[in-house]
């Protein structure tokens, strides 16, 4: 049975990935997979990673969004995280897991903003 694929959405510069379904191992290795070809492919600058629908993390996915910012790091793209629900944060803080480099915002749209603010692309409200 093949895994279920996440979309990733382009946006100007700006690769969106918003997990609307449980991720599972084979599920998250793939995802992880398909954002960095993706960001190698369009040579992205930033990536948002939208949580909003994710209410449980265990600590292979906590590990796993980790290291996905890492990756997407060293490859020069900024990486915010949205939607954090109160359960997922309290998850990531107990496991010990440190995502220096990473922006979060509360929900996908602030999260754009603040992306398009500090590329300074069209939409972000300058002239």
């Amino acid at each position: 049975m093949e895994s279920l694929r996440i979309p990733i959405l382009k946006i100007g510069e700006i690769l969106i990935a918003s997990i609307q379904v449980a991720l599972h191992d084979a599920s998250a290795v793939q995802f992880k997979d398909d954002l960095l070809q993706k960001i190698y492919d369009t040579k992205a600058r930033g990536l948002i990673v939208d949580l909003t629908a994710v209410d449980v993390v265990d600590s292979f996915i906590g590990r796993l969004i980790s290291d996905i910012a890492a990756m997407a790091g060293l490859m020069g793209t900024r990486v915010v995280i949205t939607g954090l629900q109160p359960a997922v944060a309290i998850t990531l803080v107990e496991l010990g897991l440190e995502l220096p480099q990473v922006l979060t915002a509360l929900n996908l749209e602030k999260g754009l903003a603040m992306l398009q603010r500090q590329s300074g692309e069209p939409g972000d409200g300058t002239t």
